[in-house]
């Protein structure tokens, strides 16, 4: 399929440019339909939105407050009046504006503070937050604001208000992109290899983003949903074309032609990239033995973006690759290769000094990089599941001011009334028992409807506080079952802390779902019960490091001033099974790159130590390369204007940061270097009945080799001849250089004075042998090598190398 995508690179070009444009024009036509459907089935919670829905179906629009406080005198003097209340009257009578309560009217007295400073008005629009048409929104608020003069304060909350706070859409996607250019240019140092990932990733999550809306209309799709799916589209997107155009300018360099490198990076990276991306989307995937509604709609958008961001690397990279050629390599790189040829195979600078010193020390590198993830878990023993609203918006936000002036005025809980849903019987002494309950600031009683009534209770504590918890739990547990009442206890605070609960209970599900399910497909994989062990122990030590540093920054407070993040406050309560997922899978592609090549090297030679070594030198640059690119991404979600957006970023940042700078390059080669030969042992029973799954092609699957003699099955041989010049003079010092099919070196030497050579073969297949001479230009030939020592002499011609045998 590579060579196909690259030879036929016009036409993949244009599928790719006609789905986007399709799924554009499709997407914007319809519009999007988003659902955020917290309820979750059997709980309290649910059982009273499901009454409320029965009795009251005409509640079906959004409810926003508009806030106004004077600092001298009440808000019912005349000054203030004259100025409030045709605001409100305008408001109105806008197209698309339900109802407006006002304080000023005969029922709404309870709208205004004890100490007449404060009131509110509800506008009800007759749409849900995300279908009033933001023009109808900012109407509201410049109408409002219209009315302030000196001394008189107004401010709007509620769900609509927050969409026009929020930054333009793209904003963060944005920042995130061009952090990710940097470093690519800075990696790569030629423009046009930079432009690949970036490509790639855009193509993947325009396509994703589009194909999420649509599905919006079918299913339901938490407005959250296409966030998340953006901010694993772009790490992923970009991730996974980095390893195969990095495998890719690695094959040119070391001497093979653009469209068999091509065809090579795909077979090798490109197939470690599919395994990858298939355990991202089970991982993900795992999210539905939780159960919840809610977390569909993730499953779907994320998942959907994951297995678009492969299928552009699969298929559209080739096909860009095709249209650069050479150009992939920088114009140093290029006259570097036509001066001297191809580079050596091995790896060199400070990825090769620094497996060097973990080889060396493992004990001291694995109990330091230990210690340092333990110090970072610790915060995470006190994590506590909740919900966000906008008291956690940043002070200057309009509704983070309306939150405080509510909440000023009539008491914290008044920002999270909880509703107790009555199905039928004499409420009287419910009504009675509530009011005389400790923790319960207000009571009020809404008409019958159906034979449901509602009792709307203000808690003396904020939504998110511990004691508003209990509140609801007295209600459920005593208050409520000592009536003799059959009544429900609903609303926002009650829905999420249901949430929480339900949660925390079947986390350890989910997680042993996600750890069995990598546990199989990293044994299958390695033909190992020890690495994917490994990997499973690694993923929960960075999951609790990173859910460490979540707590500190937004549960604590700490740095959310100079993150410009808000108000501290509980992690969100879905919060951790999207991380986890999204978390579970970015690890196993980091930890496929590493021990796949760790894998091949200990495959050839059964020397532990050096398959370690080797594997971390050469995978470590491009890794960390990748995770600082995932890092900038993930940080830049900060800017999203989204609490949730903003946590799942800085912890998915941390989680990268952590996993691929102490996990992958220290900890795991560490622990690998003092479990020697056993990371690799697997029972012989279960290494028979285990089915082959090959992260790396064989090597023998070569085309178009230029020498070749009868195929045969053996073990170790070699390659010998002679280095002549055209003349038949003997050249001496010639370096040739074994390569396997997919660039890994296997031997290197230097023809003798008589230009006589021998490099040593592991087994029968195709291999590439590079040759390298001082004043003569350096080629490089396909050899098919069989059970006997292959003779293959070596002629140096102004113009290639020859073939004698």
């Amino acid at each position: 399929m590579a060579r196909w995508c690259y030879r036929h690179r016009l036409v993949v070009l244009l599928l790719w440019v006609g789905a986007l444009l399709g799924l554009g024009f499709a997407g914007s036509a319809a519009g999007t339909n988003y659902a955020d459907t917290f309820t979750l089935p059997n709980t309290d919670s649910t059982r009273a939105y499901d009454l409320m829905e029965k009795a009251f179906p005409e509640r079906s629009g959004d409810t926003d407050t508009v806030v106004w406080k004077v600092d001298d005198g009440s808000v019912r003097d005349d000054s203030v009046r004259s100025r409030i209340e045709p605001a409100l009257e305008e408001i109105g009578r806008m197209k698309g504006v339900g109802d407006v309560s006002s304080p000023y009217a005969a029922q709404g007295a309870t709208q205004i503070s004890e100490n007449g400073r404060i009131a509110y008005a509800q506008v009800t629009f007759t749409e849900q937050a995300n279908g009033v048409p933001k023009e109808l929104v900012q109407d509201v608020v410049d109408t409002s604001q219209g009315a302030e003069r000196a001394g008189l304060q107004v401010e709007l909350g509620g769900q609509a208000i927050t969409r026009i706070q929020e930054p333009p859409t793209g904003i963060a996607e944005m920042v995130g992109i061009m952090a990710a250019a940097v470093v690519l240019f800075l990696a790569f140092g030629s423009f046009f290899a930079m432009l690949l990932p970036l490509v790639v990733a855009i193509a993947a999550l325009g396509t994703g983003l589009m194909a999420t809306s649509l599905l919006s209309h079918v299913t339901d799709v938490p407005e959250v949903a296409p966030l998340l799916g953006s901010l694993i589209g772009l790490g992923v997107g970009i991730d996974y074309a980095l390893f195969i155009v990095t495998r890719h300018r690695r094959g040119i360099l070391r001497g093979m032609k653009p469209e068999e490198s091509a065809v090579t990076a795909l077979n090798t990276s490109g197939r470690a990239v599919l395994f990858a991306g298939g355990t991202v989307c089970i991982a993900l995937a795992g999210m539905l033995v939780m159960n919840m509604r809610f977390l569909d709609g993730v499953v779907v958008a994320t998942s959907l973006t994951v297995v678009l961001s492969v299928l552009a690397a699969t298929t559209l990279l080739p096909a860009l690759l095709g249209l650069l050629g050479m150009r992939v390599l920088s114009r140093k790189q290029r006259r570097r290769l036509a001066a001297t040829g191809p580079e050596p195979a091995e790896a060199s600078g400070l990825a090769a000094r620094w497996s060097m010193y973990v080889q060396k020390r493992p004990r001291s590198i694995a109990a330091g990089a230990l210690v340092v993830m333990v110090i970072l878990a610790l915060p995470v023993l006190s994590i506590r599941l909740g919900a966000t609203d906008q008291g956690n918006h940043k002070d200057s936000t309009t509704t983070r001011q309306a939150y405080d002036l509510l909440a000023e005025g009539f008491g914290p809980g008044f920002n999270g009334p909880l509703q107790v849903v009555v199905d039928g019987g004499d409420t009287d002494a419910l009504v009675s028992t509530i009011r005389s309950t400790e923790g319960v600031a207000q009571v009020a009683v809404a008409p019958p409807s159906q034979g449901v009534t509602v009792i709307q209770v203000v808690p003396t504590t904020s939504p998110q506080s511990e004691k508003t918890d209990q509140l609801i739990d007295r209600l459920r547990d005593d208050v409520i079952p000592e009536s003799g009442t059959e009544a429900h206890v609903g609303g926002v605070t009650a829905v999420f802390k249901d949430f929480a609960a339900v949660t925390g209970d079947r986390l350890p599900y989910f997680v042993a779902a996600i750890i069995t399910l990598g546990f199989l497909l990293l044994m299958v994989a390695f033909r190992s019960l020890v690495v994917p062990l490994t990997a499973a122990l690694m993923n929960l030590i960075a999951a609790a490091a990173s859910f460490g540093v979540l707590v500190a920054i937004f549960q604590w407070g700490w740095g959310t001033e100079l993150l410009g993040i808000g108000k501290e406050g509980p992690i969100t309560a879905f919060l951790p099974v999207i991380m986890l997922s999204l978390l579970f899978g970015l690890s196993m592609d980091y930890q496929v790159f590493l021990v796949s090549r760790m894998h091949e090297e200990w495959v050839h030679t059964k020397d532990n130590a050096r398959a370690v070594r080797v594997g971390l030198a050469e995978t470590s640059r491009v890794i960390n390369c990748a995770a600082l690119i995932m890092i900038c991404v993930f940080s830049a979600f900060v800017l999203s204007g989204d609490m949730e957006g903003a946590m799942a970023g800085i912890g998915l940042a941390a989680a990268v940061a952590l996993d691929a700078f102490i996990l992958r390059t220290a900890l795991v080669p560490a622990a690998m270097h003092l479990l020697g030969n056993s990371n690799w042992w697997l029972p012989a029973g279960l290494e028979k009945r285990l089915p082959h799954l090959a992260v790396e092609p064989r090597e023998e699957e070569v085309s178009e080799p230029h020498a070749r003699v009868a195929d045969a099955d053996g073990g170790s041989t070699v390659i010998h001849g002679f280095v002549r010049t055209p003349d038949g003079a003997p050249v001496e010092g010639a370096a040739l250089t074994l390569l396997s099919k997919g660039g890994r070196q296997l031997d290197r030497v230097t023809s003798l004075a008589d230009g006589s050579y021998i490099v040593s073969v592991p087994s029968a297949g195709s291999y590439l042998l590079a040759v390298t001479a001082a004043e003569h230009p350096s080629r490089a030939r396909h050899v098919m090598v069989g059970a006997e020592p292959l003779v293959y002499d070596v002629e140096l011609a102004e113009d290639e190398v020859d073939a004698v045998n």
